[in-house]
């Protein structure tokens, strides 16, 4: 029985390594080396070396530890799973995952173990130890952008203001009409509220547009908003109102209906959600990303200026 256990064990552990291997490398199949090694160790190893640890306890002592024991690390595994997959739910599960070892297994673990003269006061240092580690992974896994998907959220800003700038000099289609003016009211307000934000960070406007990067904290989840004076939220609330206005605007304006209907993808606006749960949405993410949604937002506005059309 051990034996079959020890290749289970070894067979998941191959499994799970191979598809992190995979999933950093981005190969294909690594989603599903993961999900089958995760699922395989929660599911088959880990309830097989459970039990077969208890029966050969020869008291069979202590059957509420080992329980407490395979619930928590099918909480934290399960946890790590969403996360690593990227499902839904990943992270309410790892906010319940990083507190319940402690909360739930250690205090269980000391209660059994201080009644036993004979256990060893390095068992429970190893345990402690390896509860931290779970602490530090676990914290790892929370963090929700890496360095790379900054670096490229960065060269997505440069492509926005580049594309701003030619824009710009775009002369001949600037023609005067009803849109193009609530257009130049909104840039307006797009101008004011990536001020204010990168006032957070330190930054002007005039050094992102230069060079976007290097914030001193890109993610930095709700920043942008929390930090936001009720000045700054006047801002973000007026250009909740003029994208309304504009795509309202829109629907009547000849040339410019199939825009309006589409607005919710072209501009991540949907006007029929409030004004705090839109700004909410927008500026409760990562600062960097936040700032981005504003440079992809002013880039489509200028691209509808310039030409009438995406």
């Amino acid at each position: 029985m051990k034996q079959k256990i020890y290749i289970i064990g070894m067979v998941t552990v191959a499994m799970v390594f191979t598809g992190a291997i995979f999933k950093v490398n981005h190969y294909p199949g690594a989603g599903v080396l993961i999900t089958a090694g995760m699922v395989a160790l929660i599911l088959l190893f880990l309830p097989l070396a459970f039990v077969n640890h208890y029966r050969s306890d020869e008291s069979r002592r202590n059957p509420a530890l080992h329980i407490v024991t395979y619930i928590t690390c099918l909480v934290v595994f399960t946890a790590m799973l969403f996360k690593l997959m990227h499902w839904p739910y990943a992270g309410k599960l790892l906010f319940i995952a990083l507190p319940f070892p402690y909360v739930v297994f250690l205090p269980v673990f000391i209660y059994v173990t201080s009644k036993d003269r004979n256990f060893s006061i390095y068992n429970t240092v190893t345990v402690l130890l390896l509860l931290a580690l779970n602490s530090v992974f676990s914290g790892l896994l929370a963090l929700n952008v890496t360095s790379d998907r900054l670096k490229d959220s960065y060269q997505l800003s440069r492509n926005y203001n580049n594309q701003e700038v030619a824009l710009l000099r775009i002369s001949e289609n600037d023609r005067v009409s009803a849109v193009n003016a609530k257009i130049d009211e909104v840039i307006k307000t797009v101008n004011e509220c990536q001020e204010r934000i990168l006032a957070i960070d330190g930054k002007t406007r005039e050094q992102w547009n230069d060079d976007p990067g290097n914030l001193v904290r890109p993610d930095f989840r709700g920043s942008a908003l929390n930090s936001m004076s009720e000045n700054d939220l006047q801002s973000a609330r007026k250009l909740y109102r003029g994208m309304k206005e504009l795509i309202e605007l829109m629907e009547i304006t000849p040339g410019y209906e199939s825009l309006a209907k589409n607005a919710k993808g072209i501009f991540i606006f949907d006007k029929s959600i409030t004004e705090e749960d839109w700004t909410a949405e927008i500026f409760n993410d990562f600062l960097a990303w936040a700032i981005i949604y504003l440079d992809g937002l002013q880039a489509n506005l200028l691209t509808i200026k310039a030409t009438g059309t995406l």
